[in-house]
């Protein structure tokens, strides 16, 4: 463990860790474009540089590794000419993009010259003219005048995904990032070339000129896509959910998720989601027409009585409606809905996992403390010879990863009675008459609890905002349909979960009225 004297703090570091990566430990703010750590080293920015006493010429902190008794600074006026200098040449032929480049606000460019530039140009030369809205693929579009040429795109195909579709093309300041001949940027994870790149040169379509940054809010939570349960952050405003983009865990992640989940945001947004409760063909509140499938519930004896789940709930969901289930209606009839059953166990080797379901283990958890045995053979028999005449199910959020559904609407339906649980809209499902109960539930955006991942490890999402403030939790539904009485508050939808009570709200124009902190200019 050597020590070190970081800006004049001494700093005890893991050996084989390199300056940048101590400055990251310490706080100590450093320019930087191409080293990334979840990527190899680079070097080819040269702006993280630093002055190491007894040593002539700066460094780069990317590459050079701390050893006992080093001195390090980045706060002298060499170092500050350096990078100043150095922010020169990487901006020499970029364009002045910034009215309509869907990075202004979050670019590490705007960023780093307010930070460590504020120099006037001495270049009169004319810029180089580069390929401006290049189709990389299905999800990435280049535009290389914005290019800074940091390389992190291409060690990222190279490095993590594996795919190698990108490269450096052509010498001097005519490179360019390109894709080889026949080989489009198509693959599972292409848009952490997104996220990884610190200018606007690479853009997603489906985020590309939607909103501002500035006008998001955001929130923490636990995709919602697979097993893996990589951790996210959610990015709306009164508009809608706009964007889902991955958290560092190095337990579970690291930096990165796949293309798929960034797409759960699109069945959270209300113009995708049930709205009203029916009950047998008449509409009403989603609250009531969970009181009003009591009814129909308690007339039910606990043997011809059938409670299914899918694995896209909370623990905490699982354990009410079960226990509902089991001590109340006095049945042991609970189905685990098994999606994709062919391809459940396969893994990408990355991240991405068959069972596209994040709480899988938590759902058999709470079945196992309950004693749950029940097959879907069991079933599928009960239907077939009219032993099982109630069935409850709590349907699934994401329905995209559920092929079978149809398959499974259709046989469920078999019942004289059926009450559907789900959060989102489905043709097929609206179109069912008779003793048809609909409900609609909140998603994972939108309520607290647990998710259990395909390793055993627990972790708790938070509410981000309301998007259909009167759907319920299944917590909620449970309650409800065991007669008992509720009061639903009724919060305003795409409201911050965390808002201060002295945070000014404008209602009636779209504005960033929740960013208190301000950059300096």
């Amino acid at each position: 463990m050597p020590k070190c004297t970081i800006n004049g703090k001494e700093v005890e570091v893991k050996e084989g860790t390199s300056i940048i990566e101590a400055m990251q430990k310490t706080g100590d703010r450093i320019a930087h474009y191409c080293w990334h750590p979840g990527l190899s080293v680079a070097g080819v920015c040269r702006l993280c540089v630093v002055e190491i006493e007894g040593n002539p010429r700066v460094q780069i902190a990317c590459n050079t590794m701390v050893t006992e008794g080093m001195k390090i600074n980045n706060t002298s006026e060499k170092v500050k000419d350096t990078v100043k200098w150095g922010l020169d040449f990487h901006l020499i032929n970029h364009p002045l993009d910034c009215p309509i480049c869907d990075q202004a606000g979050e670019c590490g460019l705007q960023d780093q010259y307010m930070e460590y530039g504020k120099y006037d140009p001495e270049m009169a030369e004319a810029k180089v003219k580069k390929h401006k809205v290049v189709d990389l693929g299905p999800t990435v579009v280049l535009d290389s005048e914005r290019c800074i040429l940091c390389s992190r795109c291409v060690r990222f195909t190279e490095e993590v995904s594996k795919t190698n579709e990108l490269g450096l093309f052509n010498r001097g300041d005519r490179t360019e990032i390109g894709t080889h001949d026949g080989m489009p940027l198509d693959n599972k994870y292409s848009l952490n070339t997104v996220d990884i790149c610190p200018v606007g040169a690479l853009t997603s379509k489906d985020f590309r000129f939607r909103q501002r940054v500035w006008y998001l809010k955001d929130g923490d939570s636990v995709c919602n896509g697979c097993s893996t349960g990589c951790n996210i952050k959610v990015y709306y405003n009164k508009e809608g959910l706009f964007r889902i983009k991955p958290v560092y865990n190095e337990q579970v992640n690291g930096h990165w998720m796949c293309d798929n989940g960034r797409n759960a945001y699109k069945f959270v947004n209300r113009e995708a989601r049930l709205v009203k409760g029916v009950a047998r063909g008449v509409e009403m509140a989603p609250g009531a027409a969970a009181k009003n499938a009591n009814e129909v519930l308690k007339n039910t004896s606990g043997d011809a009585l059938a409670l299914v789940l899918t694995a896209q709930y909370t623990v905490e969901e699982y354990e009410a409606i079960i226990k509902t289930f089991v001590e109340e209606f006095k049945t042991k009839k609970v189905f685990f809905w098994i999606n994709n059953k062919e391809t459940f166990d396969s893994f990408d080797g990355l991240l991405s996992r068959g069972d596209k379901n994040p709480n899988t283990k938590g759902l058999l958890k709470v079945m196992e403390k309950y004693g749950i045995t029940a097959t879907w053979t069991d079933l599928s028999a009960g239907l077939a010879n009219g032993s099982i005449k109630t069935v409850v199910v709590a349907g699934p959020e994401n329905q995209v990863v559920f092929p079978e559904y149809g398959e499974r609407l259709k046989e469920l339906s078999k019942a004289q009675n059926l009450i559907w649980m789900q959060s989102g809209k489905n043709e097929a499902l609206s179109a069912l008459t008779g003793n048809v109960w609909i409900i609609p539930m909140k998603t994972f955006v939108e309520k607290d609890g647990t998710f259990i991942n395909y390793s055993g490890l627990e972790q708790k999402i938070k509410k981000v905002t309301n998007v259909v403030s009167e759907a319920l939790t299944l917590t909620e539904a449970a309650l409800l349909m065991s007669g008992k009485n509720l009061a639903m508050p009724m919060a305003a939808p795409f409201m911050p979960n965390n808002q201060r009570p002295d945070q000014v709200e404008l209602e009636h124009r779209k504005k960033n009225e929740f960013v208190f902190r301000r950059g300096s200019l």
